[in-house]
């Protein structure tokens, strides 16, 4: 594999991109006409403009990126996350190419992405499963007995499903009828697909995910797991590795259940394996990820593995390298997506021009973007502007480097989530690891953003008036000294004339 293109934009495409050249393999970057002057489009040997900004005219045109493939002689196309990733009609035409797709295969990634298909396939293996329905329901009546055998609170949940579109907790029998009706409608307008399916609702849940890897010759590695339990929207905000909860027992548990899930659907490449978790730390699978996770740095700083050369080889057909055995746990991260949000307004995206944009640097310090002073944070795309991920050597000093890591990450002209990260990283509730997905709903509220730079803007001006006060201070003494020596300069004087 000599040359390869990668199917993105942004932090992803440039994170990808480095590993290929240390490799020592070319890359290809494709780009919008809104990502002409992106940085990924620069750093790549070869690049191909696909058309206007927004996806369908661009990201997403499957036929022109494998036919401007093969115009370049590329080998292998790697998809990063998001757009054509979890595509199995687009990896099944890369294939048929004659290139080759750096990721599982398109069994894989259609069996995955259903979640009733995916529950399916691993039911055999004695994974533990959250009680609900076998299969999608679109009887309203069934639905709601099935719903009362099962104990409210349920949860509706679209079975195409992502980002939690397509998704209702339903509290009482006496509302379930017109939340299924809100779900099936969120469902087809989001995925073209009205099926859902009823799952008991764990009242104060945790989101840990497993990272596998898998070759094509029958080896299969988990990572250990990401914490990724403060979200807002039902998408991920803050995520850490490893989880604080976890014993090393359920760890372990927990790993080879997502490692029989890998086998169940006959997995390749590196992938995700998401799991519920109780207040008992009983834990139930959820879901899998056919591609590379946005959060996977904390993954490689706490193992020391690149999951993109790993995909790479593992898409060259070579045999993984190590063993579980030879993974251990290295000291703790964290990682904040620095997201053009609004926290303070409901987390509402926001567009504009990065008027300053400085990054944080020093020791444990990761940040994974796309952009540069000056630049214009589209509206066509999602709106994270970078990761930041930072690694200690416990917990305590992760979450440290984090704060000042925070504080010396200077963005001006985009609303972001810098300040909500670092409130985050100092509440007593995820300090002691004492939170569950609820964790913004239960204690954030965007006047403490406010209260915040106040008080931070109060210190600064206090401590303004201090210095000013003491350069006051330093400059009338020295000016008294000066004019003490202009006096025994005058004395002297005299007594040479006399």
């Amino acid at each position: 594999m000599k040359k390869i293109l990668v199917a993105n934009r942004g932090e992803i495409a440039l994170r990808v991109m480095r590993s290929a050249k240390e490799m020592g393999i070319k890359t290809v970057a494709v780009y919008s006409e809104a990502d002409r002057n992106a940085p990924h489009v620069r750093y790549a040997d070869e690049a191909i403009l696909l058309g206007p900004p927004p996806s369908n005219q661009s990201y997403l045109l499957a036929d022109k990126i494998i036919a401007e493939a093969l115009k370049l002689g590329v080998d292998g196309i790697h998809p990063g996350y998001g757009f054509l990733s979890e595509n199995a009609a687009f990896s099944e035409k890369v294939a048929a190419a004659g290139i080759t797709f750096i990721g599982p295969s398109p069994y894989s990634i259609q069996l995955m992405g259903n979640k009733l298909s995916a529950k399916d396939a691993v039911k055999g293996f004695g994974i533990p499963m959250v009680p609900g329905s076998e299969g999608a329901i679109d009887d309203i009546e069934v639905a709601k007995k099935l719903a009362q055998s099962i104990g409210f609170p349920v949860l509706l949940k679209a079975a195409a499903g992502g980002g939690g579109k397509g998704m209702r907790v339903v509290e009482h029998v006496e509302e379930f009828e017109e939340q299924m009706q809100r779900a099936v409608s969120e469902a087809v307008a989001s995925f073209g697909d009205g099926a859902v399916f009823i799952e008991k609702f764990v009242g104060s849940p945790r989101h840990i995910e497993i990272q596998v890897l898998a070759d094509n010759h029958g080896n299969v590695v988990h990572l250990f797991e990401r914490e990724c339990s403060i979200q807002r929207r039902h998408q991920k905000v803050i995520e850490e590795a490893p989880s604080s909860v976890l014993t090393p027992e359920v760890r372990e548990k927990m790993g080879q259940s997502a490692v029989m899930v890998a086998k169940a659907c006959n997995y390749s490449g590196a992938g995700t394996v998401e799991f519920l978790v109780d207040e008992q730390l009983n834990y139930y699978f959820l879901e899998m990820n056919t591609r590379l996770q946005v959060e996977h740095p904390v993954t490689e700083l706490i193992t020391g593995v690149d999951l993109v050369k790993e995909q790479i080889k593992v898409a060259r057909d070579e045999k993984l390298s190590f063993t579980q055995e030879d993974l251990k746990i290295i000291g703790h991260a964290v990682e904040l997506r620095v997201y053009a949000e609004d926290p303070a307004n409901g987390f509402l995206p926001d567009i504009g021009k990065l008027g300053t944009y400085s990054r944080p640097n020093g020791p444990g310090v990761r940040v994974d973007d796309g952009f540069e002073q000056g630049m214009d944070i589209p509206i066509y795309y999602d709106p994270m502007i970078a990761k930041l991920t930072t690694h200690g050597k416990d917990r305590t000093e992760a979450l440290q480097r984090m704060v000042r890591a925070i504080e010396e990450y200077d963005i001006v002209g985009i609303k972001n989530t810098l300040q909500f990260g670092k409130w985050v990283m100092q509440h007593e509730a995820f300090v002691t690891g004492n939170f569950d997905t609820h964790f913004i709903a239960r204690y954030f509220k965007p006047e403490m953003l406010q209260e915040r730079l106040e008080d931070e803007a109060l210190i600064a001006a206090l401590l303004g008036i201090k210095v000013l006060e003491q350069a006051k201070k330093n400059t009338t003494q020295a000016a008294t000294c000066n004019n003490n020596e202009g006096a025994g300069s005058k004395w002297k004087e005299r007594r040479q004339l006399r």
